[in-house]
Order: C-alpha cells, then structure tokens, then sequence
C-alpha cells in the first residue's frame, strides 16, 4: 500500500472519534453512544450488552425472582430477544422518541407489578453502564475515550432517572466504583443463578465461530470473570483455552485498527431483528404477560 493510501486510511479509521470529540458527552450523549454501538463497535457492543444481562441475572436476589417467575428458564431465547429490543429501541430512537418512549413505558409496565430493592436496580443499571465499556477497554479495536464513557453513562442514567431509580452516582468513574464495591460485596454463588446461567449460555455458545463450536462451554467460560464463575458454579477453563480466547480477541482487535475500515453502513440500519419475530414486533407486547391476581409476579430484567 503506498504511504499516502495509508495515511488516508488511517484519518478516516478515526473520523468518528475526532467527531465525537468535538461534542458535549452530556448534551449530545445520545448521537456518542449512537455512534459507539452502530459504527465503531457493534458486534463487541453486543457482546458486552449480553455479557451485563448475564451478569444482573446472577446477583442472588435478582436470579431468584427470575427462578421464581420461571420466564427466562422455559423462554430463554424470547425473554432475552424481548430485553434486547426493548434496550435497543431505547438507543435507536432516543428516549424522548415515539418508540423510545413506548420501550420505556412496556419496561416500567414489566417492573411495576413486584417490588424491587434500589440497590438491585441500580446494580442492573451499573451493569450496563460499565460491563460494555470494559469490555471494550479490554477487547476493542481501540479503546473508548473519555466522552464515549460519559455518554453511555448519561444514556443509561436517563434511562434509570425514567424508571425511578434513586440514588445513581453521579459520573461513570462513580458508578463504576460502586458497581465494583456491591459486587464484590453481594455476588456470590447460588443455585438460582447457576441454573440460569445454563438457559442462558448457548446464547453466547451462538456467537462463538463455527470451528470453535466444540470449545464454547469453555469459550463462554473464558469470557466470565473469575467472580461471575465463581456466581454461576463454573470452573475455571483450562489456561491453553483462556489464553486462545484473550490472544485471538486481542488479535482481531489489531486486525480492525490497522486493517479495518469505517463501518458506512449502522447496526439496524434495516430495523432490529431476532430469531423471535421474524416477521417484526409490537413494542407494547414485548416481555411477559401480565400476571392474573394471586399468580407469581412477572419476571423483570
């Protein structure tokens, strides 16, 4: 490649983040974390999107309403199609959108039929929050910057302030420290999130390669921190895979910074799909049905 082809390159690889730069995280947080999500890194945004849900299933109070309410062991792949969408039109459309709107409205419709603990709530909050940038700051093509950070954090503590969630902290560094502190403190094994965590692993089993098929337990293992193991009653996977994981992720991350190009055409661009409606959604009808009087109550996150 001649030097001024790949000097060319190289500027457009970083248009979108020197135009981010140029925008105030806390004002225009919505078009950053847009960008983010469907041109700088959808499939790890994805990713790590599956990763937080995974991880706020596993926390004993939360895993054990889920048990409870049995929607995301006898459902699994509807019951996280119909969270994923809900989250997604969110970022899609804006929160003050029609169909932003209409996704926090069936949110809180979900919510309000069962009481939930603050610090719960704002563990799944933080879940989002954090869990995504890091696995960016760790795996990404490269690493989200200060105003990328800011912006996910704004998005989701609208989202919360619009569920009546109490009590966020009040910047990403702050969120991110409590996070670290109750999860330190609060998760821990339970069979509650062991059972869930096998509903939910051929999820992720899905996004593993198809030559790799026969290593996905291990892989999806390899993907968890020690702590979210630990949660889930997971071993440890042997080091040669863990390290084939971490050297091939990182390796693909080189590949897109130097190789790579900017993505012109967004994630969505033809609306948001899943194995569940294939034929499209009703925003109102997403997650489960209303419980009738004196049956358990529904399931939430």
């Amino acid at each position: 490649m001649q030097p001024h082809r790949y000097a060319n390159l190289r500027r457009n690889r970083y248009a979108n983040l020197r135009r981010i730069r140029t925008l105030d995280p806390q004002r225009d947080y919505l078009e950053i974390y847009q960008t983010m999500v469907r041109y700088e890194f959808p499939w790890d945004s994805k990713l790590g999107l599956n990763l937080a849900f995974n991880r706020s299933f596993s926390l004993p109070r939360v895993a054990a309403l889920h048990v409870r309410t049995g929607e995301l062991l006898r459902h699994t792949r509807k019951r996280i199609d119909d969270t994923g969408l809900l989250m997604y039109e969110m970022m899609l459309h804006g929160l003050d959108a029609p169909r932003g709107r209409d996704a926090i409205r069936r949110t809180n419709q979900i919510h309000r039929h069962y009481d939930i603990a603050d610090d719960d709530y704002r563990y799944v909050l933080g879940c989002l929050v954090v869990v995504p940038i890091r696995w960016l700051e760790r795996y990404g093509w490269r690493r989200p910057c200060c105003h990328e950070r800011t912006a996910a954090y704004h998005h989701y503590r609208e989202l919360g302030r619009r569920m009546g969630i109490r009590d966020i902290p009040g910047s990403f560094r702050e969120f991110a420290a409590w996070f670290d502190d109750h999860d330190r403190t609060h998760l821990r094994y339970n069979d509650d999130a062991a059972s869930i965590e096998r509903a939910t692993r051929a999820l992720l089993r899905g996004k593993i390669p198809r030559p790799l098929a026969p290593l996905g337990d291990a892989l999806v293992a390899a993907m968890y921190d020690e702590r979210l193991r630990a949660a889930t009653g997971l071993t440890a996977p042997n080091p040669a895979v863990r390290a084939g994981l971490h050297g091939g992720l990182l390796l693909r991350a080189a590949l897109l910074r130097w190789a790579g190009r900017p993505r012109r055409t967004p994630l969505f661009a033809d609306g948001i799909h899943t194995p569940t409606y294939p034929d499209g959604y009703d925003i109102s009808r997403l997650g489960p049905v209303a419980p009738e009087p004196g049956h358990p109550t529904q399931e939430s996150w």
